[in-house]
């Protein structure tokens, strides 16, 4: 069972509401089990039974029986009272944001208090609503209660299971509509690129700019122009015609590196200048004018594409369908036979010390 926490409980300044909870969950039981024995002395078996048990109570309960909705009409105005005690105590202290809210939050309440049998069982929702406030003032604690662990668990069984089928035939007709061929490339490419395709192509233009800028720069940009120095140095090296200037005599080897050196300077210019000047208008002349001159391989690359899709669903699929609470059992029984061993062994090591 849960235990009071009396510090929670006076700072919270909750302690006549939990009286006045206390004396109508009183109430309420009292209630609940009048509705019960009610209904059964209202059989044939239970009243003949009563009658041969002790005459004395049936004719004493008699009129009680067939004047029942009276007695059940005392209950309902206790009931009655209590809620609209706690509606103006809300509108009051503005617990919800308008003051009507309270009789939808707490339906249950008043439909329990309609006398008909089928609405009776909402009383039963009071004591949770009771439960409830005294838990989240943190005056009780119902995860530590064992009631609650296993209600818990069996919840959060039943929504993964529930849940896991759920997204496996959601990914399963996925998976179909994709085999049945379902245009999805070009639903992609029409109705999700193609209306973004200025946003995309500013951003790229964005990103290509500040590349060039980040090359021409004398910090950042060092290691790219050395890469592209070092690339050019090589090409150059390794050409027939400009190896041949190394046999003029004396300035061979000086026209070589300055061949070299003015080489990579155009090349590093041209790139710095190629990526600085591109605009978003140029890129998006180059991605229509490339999409509209694709090759018809793009099929091939289409159905590629689809399977590697396929594939990744069927992943998620595998994942989503793992029994996480099974494995969560097998620990916990693990656990507990860790547990029953160490105790075992402690119970072991007793004896053999008495010994």
């Amino acid at each position: 069972m849960f235990r009071i926490n009396r510090t929670n409980l006076r700072n919270s300044h909750e302690g006549p509401w939990l009286l006045l909870d206390m004396v109508m969950l009183g109430l309420l039981l009292l209630n609940l089990a009048f509705l019960l024995f009610d209904g059964l002395y209202g059989t044939a078996f239970i009243r003949d039974t009563l009658s041969a048990w002790s005459p004395a109570f049936v004719t004493f309960y008699e009129p009680i029986h067939k004047n029942f909705i009276l007695v059940d009409f005392v209950f309902i105005c206790i009931f009655l009272t209590e809620f609209f005690v706690r509606w103006a105590v809300a509108i009051k202290t503005e617990e919800y944001l308008r003051w009507y809210f309270f009789p939808f939050i707490r339906w249950y309440d008043l439909v329990g208090c309609i006398p008909l049998g089928g609405t009776r069982i909402f009383r039963f929702l009071r004591i949770f609503s009771i439960l409830y406030r005294l838990h989240k003032n943190q005056i009780i604690d119902l995860n530590d209660t064992g009631i609650y662990r296993f209600f818990a668990f069996y919840y959060d069984v039943f929504v993964e299971e529930l849940s896991d089928r759920i997204v496996v035939k959601v990914l399963s007709d996925a998976q179909q509509d994709i085999a049945a061929g379902s245009p999805l490339i070009e639903d992609i490419t029409e109705n999700v690129l193609a209306p973004r395709r200025p946003v995309i192509s500013s951003w790229l233009s964005n990103m290509v700019n500040h590349l060039g800028q980040s090359i021409n720069d004398s910090q950042h940009g060092d290691v790219i122009r050395r890469h592209v120095k070092d690339s050019v140095g090589k090409a150059v090296r390794e050409n027939a015609q400009v190896s041949t200037l190394s046999y003029v005599p004396v300035v061979g080897r000086t026209i070589e590196t300055t061949l070299e050196n003015a080489v990579t300077d155009i090349v590093t210019a041209s790139i710095v200048n190629l990526l600085t000047d591109l605009e978003a208008k140029d890129v998006e002349d180059f991605v229509s004018s490339g999409l509209k001159d694709f090759t018809p391989q793009e099929q091939n690359l289409d159905q590629e594409f689809l399977l590697v899709v396929n594939e990744c669903i069927e992943a998620i699929k595998g994942h989503v369908s793992q029994q996480r609470w099974k494995s969560q059992l097998v620990e916990k029984q693990m656990q507990k036979k860790a547990a029953k061993a160490k105790r075992k062994q402690v119970i072991d090591d007793t004896d053999v010390s008495q010994l």
